[in-house]
């Protein structure tokens, strides 16, 4: 089972030639789902040869300009590639008005249904096989980070404890590895436990940006395999991040150490940094985290199921 992450577009306020702004997609068993859409969304997209017509859902972080306005264009490519699907479409309460009143006045031809839900904290969209949950962040305006999260998968199934136990191949091997007991003729009856591993963890994905830093964000993005956090200043100019509410390299850092994952990209860059620059934040972080990459657009992260 395949869970890759694009890293679409890395920079905060303003677009810059090789960086788009903000965000980030999940591919998962051929599903797609979209973090966030700034300017330049699209070429990125099509410069990994990504079809956008299969996007399940979309969820936006907050009303600032250069996290949705790549959101309009992506609408009405859709309607371009014949989509038939619902798109779902999370994130704050003003998110609704954006889209209806866009497409009211760019008169968009849209051919297939939107559901724009208003995001709150907890889970807010889960299937069979994985949940992405929203929590509040702290910025000039509401706010969510999210995490997508695979379920816990069952054990590993031993053909040898089936035999020994008596239960024969066929039917009952593949009720047992459901997580169902089963009944043998003779009236013993075997439960999944006596034949199976430990479950086994699936794989998390967190996307936090624009955001004061807090301790409780780690306990939303515990264990993530990958986590996308913005990381805008330097340590030198923190009391400008407290004033416009973001974080510092190094306060990123903190949190993917608290939450022991296992790999953080920086991203969101103020547009005052070079690529050069960016070593700086870099090694500001890896001081308190070490797994720390600069994320730069089109970086592709294949994330292997751990057994």
């Amino acid at each position: 089972m395949n869970f890759e992450v694009f890293v679409l577009g890395t920079s905060g306020m303003m677009p810059l030639p090789g960086r788009f702004l903000t965000s980030a997609m999940v591919r998962r068993e051929g599903e797609l789902f979209l973090f966030d859409c700034g300017e330049g969304t699209q070429i990125s997209l099509k410069m990994l040869n990504i079809k956008w017509k299969k996007i399940s859902a979309i969820f936006i972080s907050h009303m600032h300009a250069d996290h949705v306005t790549g959101l309009p264009g992506m609408l009405m490519l859709s309607s371009q590639v014949d989509r038939n699907d619902p798109l779902i479409i999370y994130g704050p309460s003003r998110l609704h008005d954006y889209i209806n009143q866009t497409r009211k006045l760019l008169d968009m031809y849209i051919n297939y249904e939107i559901i724009v839900k208003s995001v709150e904290p907890g889970i807010i969209h889960e299937t069979e096989e994985f949940m992405v949950e929203a929590f509040k962040l702290d910025h000039t305006k509401p706010c969510y980070g999210y995490t997508m999260r695979e379920k816990e998968r069952p054990g590993m199934f031993h053909p040898d404890k089936a035999i020994e136990l008596g239960v024969p191949r066929g039917p009952l091997w593949s009720q047992l590895q459901k997580g169902q007991s089963v009944t043998l003729d003779d009236g013993r009856v075997i439960e999944p436990a006596e034949i199976m591993g430990q479950p086994r963890g699936g794989r998390a994905f967190s996307y936090v940006t624009d955001t004061l830093y807090s301790k409780k964000i780690a306990n939303h993005v515990k264990h993530a395999d990958l986590l996308l956090c913005e990381g805008m200043f330097e340590e030198a100019l923190a009391d400008s991040a407290r004033e416009k509410k973001h974080m510092t390299a190094k306060q990123a850092a903190m949190i993917a150490h608290d939450a022991d994952v296992a790999s953080m990209g920086l991203f969101h860059y103020s547009p005052r940094y070079t690529n050069y620059d960016l070593k700086m934040l870099r090694q500001e972080a890896r001081e308190i985290f070490p797994p720390t990459f600069l994320a730069k657009d089109r970086m592709v992260f294949d994330i292997p199921l751990k057994d």
